[in-house]
């Protein structure tokens, strides 16, 4: 085993910035081997580093990136969940966007999916709604739209490289801790994110991710179904920085009617007519209330409204008006017509 990986591999004591960097200098001057990257990448996966190591990888990564733009973009929300847990239709991806067409400034960060589910970049694939490739692109869609969905630029390669070292051992067997970490590595300038969790209670490294210096004001959602969502039928948590807590009770805000069964999800063949209809309002009634539910969380964490109940009241009028697939279309046809930049 390379000596860089010892310290990260063994865990007999917290990993520091200089144990991570000289793993990605190792990785840069291709001095790992497949069984390294297999055996950090099997032990990141088994259990997640403490709060403390985990802080440390991502500040190392950071200090890789260029440097963002000096101050977040004002009013903006990014929203990204962990993945994991009972499979749904693509309820972030629609929320944001209803959320949007309710006048919310909201960036959509995600992925592949990394197992038989559509991921939200496979989704947009076939909804021919184009990503963005840079945070020049991604501001310019967000004046434009309301919306941006970041490509994978906002990533760090260097877990990619690990990724494609470990080659023909598939993504999918790292895909839990990959997932886990994806929403606190998206390096995109916003104010507020929210994330959704899949776990009863959001592991405390995480809650050190959500808290970290300089990072955005970050909601962690979770509930007892454990999906990485908020779920109209159930009660919902909000885990507020500082270590404060909203509950959201099942009936509050919307019917608590239905069931997981109402939200899950299509084949991929069907997955992007089925979108499109649930933007266009012809849904379960349990599955507007969830998207109504998610898309009020973006509007209020990102300061465009302060009451949850008007939040609710407006993307449940953008199903009804149009307003949601419309922003849909506008999407579709700015990739139509030509642009990696919109403008």
């Amino acid at each position: 085993m390379h000596p860089a990986l010892v310290p990260l591999v063994d865990r007999r004591a917290p990993a520091d910035a200089d144990h991570w960097e000289a793993l990605w200098q190792a990785l840069a001057d291709r001095a790992l081997e497949r069984a390294d990257a297999l055996a950090l990448l099997a032990s990141l996966t088994a259990a997640l580093p403490d709060g403390p190591s985990l802080l440390a990888l991502v500040d190392s990564l950071d200090r890789r990136r260029p440097a963002p733009p000096s101050a977040p973009w004002p009013g903006t929300v990014n929203v990204v969940g962990t993945g994991g847990g009972p499979s749904t239709v693509n309820i972030s991806t629609a929320s944001a966007l209803l959320a949007a067409a309710t006048g919310a400034r909201v960036v959509k960060s995600g992925s592949r999916a990394h197992t038989g589910r559509t991921g939200s970049i496979d989704l947009l694939d076939r909804l021919g709604v184009p990503l963005t490739s840079s945070l020049d692109h991604t501001a310019d869609h967000l004046a434009t739209h309301g919306i941006a969905f970041a490509g994978p630029f906002v990533y760090p390669g260097q877990l990619a490289r690990l990724a494609l070292l470990a080659v023909p051992t598939p993504i999918r067997v790292f895909g839990r801790f990959l997932n886990t970490l994806g929403p606190f590595l998206a390096a995109v300038p916003v104010a507020a994110q929210v994330t959704g969790v899949s776990a009863t209670q959001p592991p405390p490294p995480l809650r050190t991710l959500a808290a970290r210096p300089g990072g955005p004001v970050t909601w962690l959602t979770t509930n007892p179904v454990g999906a990485d969502e908020l779920l109209s039928f159930t009660d919902n948590t909000v885990h507020l920085p500082g270590g404060d807590t909203r509950t959201l009770p099942a009936g509050e805000l919307v019917p608590a009617d239905g069931t997981l069964g109402d939200l899950a999800p299509v084949s991929r063949d069907e997955a992007a007519d089925h979108f499109r209809a649930v933007l266009a309002g012809r849904t379960s009634a349990p599955l507007r209330a969830t998207l109504s539910l998610n898309a009020a969380a973006l509007a209020v964490a990102s300061g465009h409204r302060d009451d949850w109940a008007t939040a609710v009241g407006e993307a449940g009028a953008a199903l009804d008006d149009g307003a949601a697939l419309g922003l849909l279309e506008r999407l579709t046809a700015s990739r139509l017509r030509g642009g990696s930049r919109v403008g």
